[in-house]
């Protein structure tokens, strides 16, 4: 019986397009970095202070794109929305103003407690169950990270010694049907993680032909016999600066 992702269309220019509803700009940085955490972003705005470019709406609101600057190159940074369908349209946009380079950042249930405690995880590939890289890609089970983003992320993690594993993620729509089986399933196909825009944001990256790299860290445990929440609220605001740090050397080493 066929599935309605076998509908897939190769057809590159829908209906709706993003230059549709952006406008391209001549002077939209080249790199962008966004994180899910829009407390990371308010403090690094409340610190220093970077003019506010553009906005990406949405019927929840609206989000202001800023402009930073590191190393001498020109950044992008705004937060991303949770979630692969509402991820994948700033991502979308954001590559419509302008946008050649992204990194993406965000934290991730963990399924491997021993081989990610106090490190960085860096995707290898991302398990695709979720709807909306479907729309961007053929079906298959995962999708690979481009092997050129992902040795510049290797070579900048070991350069400066901060620890990091390397590993499949799941990427999933559905955070409360996250249940006992798929969880040893997924660990048992090498996931080290578990969060929700991973596959969705490759899939359009490769579609868009835009260089990305995406790395998580450990927030809630799913790695025991009762799920751990831990810090999960904190969203990674503890290490902010650290996690930004990191983006940025990305954005201008890919």
């Amino acid at each position: 019986m066929p599935l309605v992702f076998s509908d897939f269309d190769m057809e590159k220019k829908a209906f709706v397009n993003p230059s549709d509803t952006v406008r391209r700009r001549k002077d939209f940085p080249q790199i962008a970095v966004s994180t899910f955490s829009g407390d990371i972003v308010e403090d690094y705005v409340k610190a220093f202070d970077p003019p506010e470019i553009a906005r990406l709406y949405t019927a929840n609101g609206s989000l202001p794109v800023y402009e930073t600057e590191y190393k001498g190159e020109k950044i992008a940074l705004f937060v991303s929305r949770v979630g692969a369908p509402a991820c994948v349209a700033g991502l979308e946009e954001i590559i419509a103003m302008g946008a050649q380079k992204i990194v993406l950042f965000g934290c991730c249930g963990i399924l491997n407690e021993n081989a990610t405690k106090g490190k960085i995880i860096l995707p290898v590939s991302a398990i695709r169950d979720e709807g909306t890289s479907q729309y961007y890609l053929p079906p298959e089970d995962e999708i690979e990270t481009d092997k050129n983003c992902l040795k510049a992320a290797e070579d900048f993690l070991s350069e400066f010694k901060i620890p990091y594993a390397l590993g499949k993620v799941w990427t999933s729509d559905a955070i409360y049907r996250e249940t006992p089986a798929l969880i040893a399933k997924r660990k048992g196909q090498g996931c080290l993680g578990v969060e929700m825009e991973c596959a969705a944001s490759m899939a359009v990256a490769r579609f868009r032909n835009i260089p990305f790299i995406q790395f998580l860290f450990g927030a809630d445990n799913l790695d025991c016999e009762e799920y751990d929440m831990r810090d999960l609220i904190l969203y990674g605001r503890n290490a902010g600066n650290k996690y930004l740090t990191i983006a940025f050397e990305l954005g201008v080493r890919l």
